[in-house]
């Protein structure tokens, strides 16, 4: 990756009348800005199929595409929907509503399913690739038993029996492929965007979760490669131990992964998921990369993660199979949290670029690995991540002791860089900050949209441990893209050669 810089902006957070981002128009218009702007990457969150809590980290199927990014006036355009029709779906809030937007959402895509010509060539080829066939009858099977979990289904279908599946297709049919005609809607419209930027030089970071939900078609398609019981009942599930934040640690509660298998097929679950994410994305950052070196399992049906341990993943393996299939320069690695020497292996090993924080480098240690100073090449720099409060939000809800240690060390750091600039107010230190990542020695330097704003946290993408409403669901308008705004990050692009 040459020297670059990029912005992170979820789709849900776009511009849109329609309660939500989407493929539509206005994604193209933060192309066309990202273009102006001098930027050569997007950086995304997972486009998956959201559940409960809407985290784009915890779906129903690891590569499905969340309906809700369905365009209304492309199938407008399509003239699947009517004007009155996508007229009455708009939505004016601050905050994504999924509440609302459920409501009002499917049954407008069930009437662009209905007038869609089921005949149509391309999606008969669609449908008979089976990419989507078992997310589709997961979903079609969770309409009809009122949204159980998998595990809770008639055996026949909990256990993928062929008669019971082939009995309810032929009583299910239409249900079946609306849930295809909605990944295929998705898709289609999703390629076409990432075609629009790459003829704008615009390369697009996807984002891959370590783990899979449990109710999920991940798990439901192959039990074998979960620590589960007979009856899909997890024997082990995921966490991280107490620490520094939480003496009880944290109990995510996914199935773990049972390597004993996965290696037994050469990790095939791992290339084939890798080798799709690289197909609709030019980059993937593999979330919580430390538990690919190892990871903490918790026994099932703990109340909090104290009774966890470490256990060790065949790690180089895996790595060996998945570089035998899929290009090392096109993986990123979150490289957060509880790092040790394992994992500093692991990522010298694999050659990928880890993550440099500056919300986290300036706590008055001259050591800290993440002084924009200390930063090296092979790596990604960020202001903050989707997890971490904005720089505005930071600055403002500082202690004295934290403000004083964020000035005196953005000062320091600008001075052994050779940089000038006037810090008399929380926006002019957030631009200092700003202006050190750019200057820092990171291959690809990323900066969350709010930040360029100054915006507080009030913007702030997702509080990690909380379920909240403004989680994963912040949103942007129009106004907010000025050509003052990408005049600003131009002339940064430029000064920094990046």
């Amino acid at each position: 990756m040459k020297r670059c810089s990029g912005i992170l902006m979820p789709i849900f957070s776009l511009p849109s009348k329609y309660g939500i981002g989407s493929f539509g128009s206005e994604s193209y218009e933060f192309i066309d800005f990202l273009k102006k702007s001098g930027q050569k990457v997007w950086q995304i969150l997972p486009l998956v199929q959201t559940g409960y809590g809407n985290s784009p980290y915890s779906s129903v199927c690891s590569t499905s595409f969340s309906p809700y990014f369905i365009s209304l006036e492309t199938l407008k355009e399509e003239k699947l929907l009517t004007a009155n029709e996508v007229n009455g779906a708009k939505i004016d809030t601050k905050y994504v509503d999924y509440g609302k937007l459920y409501n009002v959402r499917y049954p407008l895509l069930r009437i662009a399913f209905n007038r869609f010509d089921k005949e149509d060539a391309e999606f008969a080829a669609f449908c008979k690739s089976g990419e989507y066939r078992d997310y589709a009858f997961f979903m079609a099977i969770k309409k009809e038993t009122n949204y159980q979990h998998f595990y809770e289904w008639e055996d026949g279908l909990k256990y993928r029996d062929k008669k019971a599946l082939n009995t309810f297709y032929k009583e299910n049919k239409d249900e079946v492929l609306f849930w295809q005609f909605l990944q295929f809607m998705a898709k289609k419209q999703w390629l076409a965007l990432k075609k629009y930027a790459k003829e704008k030089g615009v390369k697009i970071m996807g984002d891959m979760p370590l783990y899979v939900a449990l109710d999920s078609v991940d798990v439901w398609k192959a039990p074998e490669l979960f620590k589960l019981d007979e009856n899909f009942t997890p024997k082990k599930v995921a966490g991280v131990p107490p620490d520094y934040f939480s003496r009880t640690g944290q109990l995510w509660g996914n199935p773990v992964y049972d390597y004993d298998t996965h290696k037994a097929d050469n990790f095939a679950w791992w290339r084939k998921r890798l080798k799709t994410a690289l197909k609709i994305y030019d980059y993937v950052r593999i979330d919580h990369f430390r538990g690919l070196d190892r990871y903490y399992e918790i026994p099932f049906g703990a109340n909090d993660a104290t009774s966890g341990e470490w256990v060790k993943v065949p790690s180089r393996e895996l790595f060996d199979s998945v570089h035998s299939e899929v290009g090392k320069d096109k993986i990123i690695a979150e490289d957060l949290g509880i790092i040790d020497d394992g994992v500093r292996e692991l990522l010298k090993y694999t050659g990928y670029p880890g993550m440099k924080i500056l919300s986290f480098a300036f706590d008055g240690m001259p050591d800290n690995l993440y002084l924009p100073e200390a930063i090296e090449e092979n790596s990604v720099c960020y202001t903050g991540t989707h997890d971490n409060d904005t720089l505005m939000g930071l600055i403002e809800k500082a202690s004295d002791w934290d403000k004083n240690n964020l000035l005196n060390g953005a000062k320091n750091s600008l001075k052994k860089m050779g940089i000038k600039a006037e810090i008399t107010d929380n926006k002019s230190l957030a631009a200092a900050i700003i202006n050190l990542g750019f200057a820092s020695k990171s291959n690809l330097f990323i900066v969350p949209m709010q930040d360029y704003l100054f915006m507080g946290g009030d913007m702030r993408i997702n509080e990690p441990g909380t379920v909240k409403d403004q989680n994963w669901a912040v949103r942007f308008s129009k106004s907010d893209f000025t050509a003052k705004v990408s005049e600003r990050i131009l002339k940064l692009v430029k000064k920094y050669n990046r």
